[in-house]
């Protein structure tokens, strides 16, 4: 039970709010000495771990692209575009948005979104600029609300959607899980099957969600603009 004790360590590190890494790394140490591992087969173990996921490195080369197209004004770019088109509002891009994530999820093409390749470069600043030609100002803290309901857009898209697909990690780890403890044969093609009531399912309040953003947020500006107009016939009173 002591290696455990690496558990509590993520847990506490991430709770008063420590270098992920860090925490991760030193937790992994802790864990490992506990099991009897020696300095080299820790280091070993370290470098299989990382040589065998290295591909969740590929965000080190994306990153310097994304840069320098917001650099040359991608985000502006967004903005203006979406800003031309009057029908639109920050809850509907990010529906849109919610639905291609969704849909192409559910073919495998999961790598075509994502918080650094398309939220932060694109999709937030298009809602944002949906905002902006609605209510002609946007302050930070509702800045920080279309932010998160973007985040939010792309993990439950990409989440429920890929499910759908038969030939990715989750489908293909329930199938072996399933096979090897309890001995019962799963078809991938059946989960991704069952998948698919969910994935509409989690679509339609996610999707409900966000158009509600629009009216939360024409509530809060009808309240702001009648504060602003007490004020002013307040100041002319005086």
């Amino acid at each position: 039970m002591l290696v455990l004790i690496g558990v509590l360590l993520v847990i506490v590190g991430f709770a008063i709010r420590l270098n992920p890494l860090v925490v991760v790394t030193v937790a992994g140490i802790v864990t490992a000495l506990l099991g009897g591992l020696n300095p080299l087969q820790i280091l070993e173990a370290f470098g299989s771990g990382f040589a065998s996921s290295r591909s969740v490195t590929i965000f080190a080369v994306v990153l310097p692209v994304i840069g320098i197209i917001e650099y040359f004004g991608l985000q502006e770019q967004a903005k203006n575009l979406i800003a031309k088109l009057a029908r639109l509002t920050a809850g509907r891009v990010l529906l849109a948005y919610l639905a291609i994530r969704q849909i192409t999820a559910a073919v495998g093409l999961t790598s075509i979104g994502g918080h650094a390749q398309a939220v932060r470069p694109l999709v937030f600043p298009m809602a944002e600029g949906a905002a902006l030609r609605r209510y002609g100002h946007v302050p930070e803290h509702i800045k920080e609300r279309i932010k998160g309901h973007s985040a939010a857009a792309d993990n439950v898209g990409v989440f429920f959607g890929e499910d759908v697909f038969v030939a990715v990690g989750s489908i293909l780890l329930i199938t072996t899980f399933v096979d090897t403890t309890y001995h019962l044969h799963l078809e991938p093609l059946q989960l991704a099957l069952w998948a698919i009531p969910t994935a509409i399912a989690a679509f339609l309040i996610h999707g409900f969600r966000l158009l509600r953003l629009d009216r939360a947020l024409d509530r809060e500006f009808a309240n702001t603009t009648t504060a602003d107009e007490a004020a002013a016939t307040a100041g002319d009173t005086k």
